[in-house]
């Protein structure tokens, strides 16, 4: 062990002069080379003449705290794992931490040496990466809900970061359960709308003979029910934005007068004859090929125009597998703080087996996983702990035909979930991260009883 180690740098920062002896202590014995620092101008002159691997720092600090010494290595040493160390129990600042890139953190005093020899492990498994969005950037950019380590999330985030001062319409693109609406939010708060609302509604929600009203709302007595006048989502977003989720789901009514509120910025309500006049920016999202729903004549091909001034594509987790381990300790302190349970540590082999995963839910499914991990285990979350959905392959022997397309491959994972679920519908939507009318239009598109 000494010999794996001897070669890997580590800065310990802590003003208590014996509980930062007995970190030093610990992680000597495993073979690391170990330096310390009282305060953080001491952790930044050390910077300058070594580079750490890892940074373990205490919150509380003579000359500053904790975020400071991260804030500062985020920059001058980007590569460098950090973990912060709280004796006050504070869930929210640790949070905020990992939030900015930070691997984990521990709650003193130290339950076993044990912890901060695991601690440094995943902080040794992860690729230097550079903070997460929820860290002010140099040219103002922030993100607080939203963590991003790797390449493919940074590449999306820097799209969002240039689009986000515009008033331009913005299409984001991906699987369901990627963070759509996150990254809606995210472009909201960094926008010059900041101010105002964010309204966000999911198009696949309503029932059809709704969602015209949820949307422009309608005029009292303009259909049985309507006792009172009904502001849409249009007018509560006004002098703001408003997220569209799949919106790929509207009937061809609905897109064209979305169309004429994107041209004219106004609409009528329904039973109204009246314009209402709006001044709202468009962030829609879809998990559909809207080109090729377009060209089937499903989706208005000037709406599509519109829609797609500036599209994002947000990748799938299994394809940015340098989020997974930060997105799980944030799952699980979150979960944590809300099932008020002491806060768990994720062991190697858990982290190991969550980045093997496929993730067919994505993000969504990795916090419901964590939620879970959280509720089940003690101290340390196991392998044991992560229920993970079947990931086994569809077996059907078209797959060994050659090349699917899109709609074959959507088609087959339909038809595997429901099999799985003995024709239960809600249970196989659920499985497959859609609503359950999105799945019953896509039955119906099918032709699959």
């Amino acid at each position: 062990m000494d010999q794996i180690n001897s070669g890997i740098a580590i800065l310990v920062v802590d003003d208590d002069p014996g509980f930062r002896s007995l970190l030093e202590t610990i992680l000597n014995a495993e073979g690391y080379s170990v330096d310390t620092a009282p305060n953080v101008a001491s952790a930044r002159k050390a910077c300058a003449s070594k580079n750490y691997r890892v940074v373990v720092s205490d919150l509380k600090l003579p000359d500053g705290s904790g975020l400071d010494v991260q804030n500062w290595f985020a920059e001058h040493a980007p590569s460098a794992a950090f973990a912060l160390i709280t004796g006050f129990g504070s869930v929210s600042t640790a949070v905020e931490a990992m939030k900015r890139g930070a691997v984990d953190y521990l709650e003193k005093p130290l339950r076993s040496p044990d912890e901060l020899r695991r601690l440094v492990q995943r902080a040794l498994a992860l690729e230097p990466s550079p903070l997460s969005c929820a860290a002010p950037a140099s040219d103002g950019f922030a993100c607080e809900s939203l963590i991003a380590r790797d390449p493919k999330t940074l590449k999306t985030l820097t799209l969002a970061r240039k689009v986000a001062p515009t008033p331009a319409t913005v299409l984001l693109l991906g699987e369901s359960g990627t963070g759509k609406e996150v990254l809606a939010r995210c472009i909201h708060l960094n926008s010059k709308r900041a101010a105002g609302p964010f309204v966000a509604v999911n198009c696949a929600a309503f029932a059809p003979t709704l969602i015209e009203s949820e949307l422009f709302g309608h005029e009292k007595g303009s259909f049985t029910g309507a006792a009172d006048r009904h502001a849409g989502v249009f007018e509560r977003a006004n002098g703001g934005t408003i997220f569209l989720d799949e919106i790929g789901e509207l009937d061809l009514a609905l897109q064209a007068k979305l169309l004429r509120v994107l041209q004219e910025r106004s609409f009528d309500r329904v039973g109204g004859g009246k314009p209402v006049q709006v001044d709202v920016r468009v962030v829609a999202a879809t998990n559909r090929d809207l080109p090729s729903l377009a060209a089937q004549g499903k989706f208005r091909t000037d709406l599509y125009y519109r829609l797609s001034t500036f599209p994002i594509e947000i990748p799938p987790l299994r394809d940015r597998p340098g989020d997974i381990d930060a997105l799980a300790v944030l799952f699980l302190n979150n979960a944590a703080q809300r099932l008020e349970k002491p806060v768990a540590q994720l062991s190697p082999e858990a982290c190991q087996k969550l980045r093997a995963y496929s993730w067919p839910g994505n993000v969504r499914e990795l916090e419901n996983v964590l939620e879970r991990a959280a509720i089940l285990a003690g101290v340390v979350v196991e392998p044991e702990h992560l229920v993970l959905a079947d990931s086994r392959p569809v077996s059907n022997p078209v797959r060994q035909s050659g090349t699917l397309s899109m709609r074959e491959i959507e088609r087959l994972a339909i038809e595997e979930a429901l099999r799985k679920h003995t024709g239960n519908r809600t249970r196989a939507a659920h499985e497959l991260g859609i609503s359950l009318r999105t799945l019953q239009y896509r039955l119906k598109e099918y032709g699959i009883s």
